[in-house]
């Protein structure tokens, strides 16, 4: 089977790669990323990754296995999606400060003729963020393509993050052993 990843996100590229398998990226533009609002926890981003799934099938060839993902912060039952501008940046960040929060990513496989979905979850927690700090890592890193509007792997990651139970990879985006196993299941 050919691997496609279905993601334009660099840090899912590069772990992907870090599997070893050959793959290529493909990406459709305008793929709708809402969802039911009685969704919660980890049905979210399993919904949202079956919907893009859903829309890249027919483009599917009979040997091409999809891989779609999506990533929620969830703080306190709220979902922190990527924020719109700077002063949400901030904001998310402020909320995160001093607390553990949930990291949940949904990951769809699919073929013409399988769907596979799961969903991994990390739980992370932040020291208390003097507000300088957030502003800083908000105007120099610009995390406006991240959900809760950070990435574990950049400065406020080193300097805020005090303890993840679950995948660290899962909390960049991608929960490659886990990936690791259903793909060796499918493969």
């Amino acid at each position: 089977m050919k691997l496609i990843l279905a993601s334009n996100s660099p840090r899912r590229k590069e772990l992907l790669a870090g599997l070893e398998y050959p793959f290529e990226v493909r990406v459709l533009k305008g793929i709708d990323e809402r969802y039911p609002a009685q969704l919660t926890g980890e049905d979210i981003p399993i919904y949202i990754s079956a919907q893009k799934a859903k829309a890249y099938l027919p483009t599917l060839a009979e040997d091409e296995l999809l891989i779609t993902a999506d990533t929620v912060v969830m703080l306190e039952g709220k979902v922190l999606g990527k924020p719109h501008d700077r002063e949400e940046a901030i904001q998310m960040l402020s909320d995160l400060s001093g607390k553990t929060h949930e990291v949940i990513t949904g990951v769809t496989l699919a073929t013409q003729s399988l769907q596979k979905s799961f969903a991994s979850v990390s739980k992370v927690t932040f020291a208390s963020l003097d507000t300088k700090d957030i502003i800083h890592y908000v105007d120099h890193y610009r995390p406006f393509d991240k959900a809760g509007a950070y990435g574990i792997q950049e400065w406020i990651g080193y300097i805020g993050v005090t303890r993840i139970e679950g995948s660290y990879f899962n909390v960049m985006g991608l929960p490659v052993q886990r990936l690791y196993e259903e793909l060796r299941k499918l493969i």
